[in-house]
């Protein structure tokens, strides 16, 4: 298997568009690289450092492998966690206590048969309780949420509580013997993707089209090794939360300096899956996926583009006749303006491999299907309090009839309005 999925990586590494997409980061990079070096001065460190990404201890890391820091679970930003309730727990040691509450509506065009055209409804309810010092840690994640993701019908969050990952999405033991080396065990998070599951966590309301492709949360084991320039993180666990261990993923993360990064992370199925749930879908469950994530902060604002392959292998018992794949390129990032306010966006590009008449695996709309989407998210927060509107747009340029937006499945965008307001506490 390892073989046979190298062998298509990097052939499609040297198509053209990859060809363009890492020609693109590399041109980035080091353009950002060459302007900080001329540009720093000693009072622009200290500013990129306070960075809501940094302060929230999410780190510059491909995806919060670890949310167990002192304060919150990992953050992108723009939003900024409260600082943290101490609790003296006696013999369970000094423990950090933080929540969310918030709720969203959503308004969007051309909604599928069994969706609605508006509705209402929480966001997040959660309490977040961790140790995050000394040898013997652990992170506790309860409570109520839903995760509205772009191009897939909504749900509803009583149904994404009972679907997915239940009312405790993430729950580990997490052992400290150095400063460098950690071992942790339970529901993690991915170390797959750009994106954080939860909103709150995120820049945008809505996930991408390229987190549709890739794993949230996962029960597993995993190690982890943190030095000054170069982090890095390897898991045994069960992939699509299916309960089936036979997924291995690793992360790699260089950090030139406070201000940039470059992550890789890889993960997949090292045997095959039948089984399948809602959190499980069969095609997904059976992948190989590869990202590559480059992260610039700055005192005011943050931009993240990233790469994704994502390849599934000919599987007949679960009606996958021929090998698929999908590549996406994407760009997140945020801005910070006066008066507590900020603007996000992200852009994505992704497409899909095979046909219909060979049984591709369907993976966006239809087998060879492709889509774009833009999506701009102004934020308020003051203090506790946080309020967001969100307008997106989903085009699907290639796809197959019944399996695009509308009740009939024929249609060929749908445009999104929300709004989002809470507290994180």
């Amino acid at each position: 298997m390892k073989s046979i999925h190298g062998r298509t990586f990097f052939k499609v590494i040297w198509e053209a568009r990859t060809m363009f997409s890492l020609i693109f980061f590399l041109f980035l990079l080091s353009s950002v690289l060459r302007t900080e070096a001329m540009a720093q001065s000693p009072e622009s460190a200290p500013a990129s450092t306070s960075n809501a990404s940094i302060a929230s201890g999410a780190s510059l890391t491909p995806a919060p492998s670890d949310p167990v820091a002192p304060g919150t679970p990992a953050m992108v930003g723009p939003l900024i966690a409260a600082p943290s309730h101490t609790l003296e727990a006696g013999p369970f040691g000094k423990l950090a206590l933080n929540g969310v509450f918030s709720g969203f509506g959503l308004w969007q065009d051309n909604p599928a048969a069994n969706d609605q055209g508006a509705i209402a409804d929480i966001s997040n309810g959660q309490i977040f309780l961790q140790k995050s010092s000394g040898t013997i840690q652990y992170y506790l994640q309860a409570g109520v949420y839903n995760f509205p993701s772009l191009g897939v019908s909504s749900i509803s969050t009583a149904d994404t509580l009972t679907n997915f990952y239940g009312p405790l999405p993430m729950a580990y033991l997490k052992i400290v013997p150095s400063s460098q080396f950690s071992f942790q065990a339970g529901k993690l998070p991915t170390m797959i993707g750009a994106e954080d599951t939860f909103s709150f966590q995120n820049i945008n309301i809505e996930r991408g089209l390229l987190w549709n492709q890739e794993n949230a949360i996962t029960h597993g084991v995993q190690v982890n090794y943190s030095g000054k320039k170069l982090s890095s993180s390897l898991s045994w666990g069960d992939g699509f939360y299916s309960n089936r261990w036979n997924w291995l993923t690793g992360s790699l993360t260089y950090t030139f300096n406070a201000a940039n990064s470059l992550g890789f992370a890889a993960g997949g199925n090292l045997g095959h899956t039948q089984y399948t749930t809602t959190a499980t879908p069969a095609a997904q469950n059976n992948s190989v996926i590869y990202n590559l994530i480059y992260t610039h902060t700055a005192k005011s604002w943050m931009i993240q583009p990233y790469f994704q392959y994502t390849y599934v292998p000919s599987y007949r018992e679960i009606g996958i006749g021929r090998a698929t794949s999908t590549q996406g390129e994407a760009v997140l990032g945020y801005y910070s303006l006066a008066h507590h306010v900020s603007l996000g966006g992200r852009f994505e590009y992704i497409s899909s491999t095979g046909s219909a008449a060979n049984n591709s695996a369907n993976l966006l709309y239809g087998a060879g299907s492709n889509a774009t989407s833009i999506t701009i998210t102004p934020t308020y927060q003051k203090n506790m309090f946080f309020a967001r509107g969100e307008f997106s747009y989903v085009h699907t340029g290639t796809y197959t009839s019944g399996d695009a937006f509308g009740p009939n499945g024929s249609d060929s965008s749908q445009i999104r309005g929300l709004l989002e307001a809470g507290f994180l506490f």
